[in-house]
């Protein structure tokens, strides 16, 4: 069975204007690794497809075994402009926890 984020991870995420801010904490020490291997701009850019018109920046937070993802381009406009249904921040960092973990 394939593992995704939600299996090593917890989400928290936000949003300013037309940019999705994530962050994903591993579960646990040994997680992190596998965290960083698994979040990659390119493959977050992969998941939202046409949906993220901008850049995705991916930084990893060492010390807090952490990575940050800023997505521009993610909300439609904005979340005040948007016609997408319930596209804020926390709907797109909650779809973040699909991504497979890498083996």
């Amino acid at each position: 069975m394939t593992r995704t984020l939600s299996d090593i991870a917890y989400v928290r995420s936000g949003d300013k204007g037309n940019i999705c801010t994530a962050g994903l904490l591993a579960q646990t020490p040994d997680d992190y690794q596998a965290l960083c291997e698994s979040v990659t701009a390119e493959k977050v850019k992969s998941l939202y497809g046409a949906w993220v018109t901008g850049e995705v920046r991916c930084y990893r937070m060492d010390n807090i075994r952490a990575v940050v993802v800023v997505m521009e381009g993610a909300l439609g406009g904005g979340a005040t402009r948007t016609l997408r249904l319930d596209q804020t921040g926390k709907s797109l960092g909650h779809a973040l926890l699909r991504l497979p973990v890498a083996p």
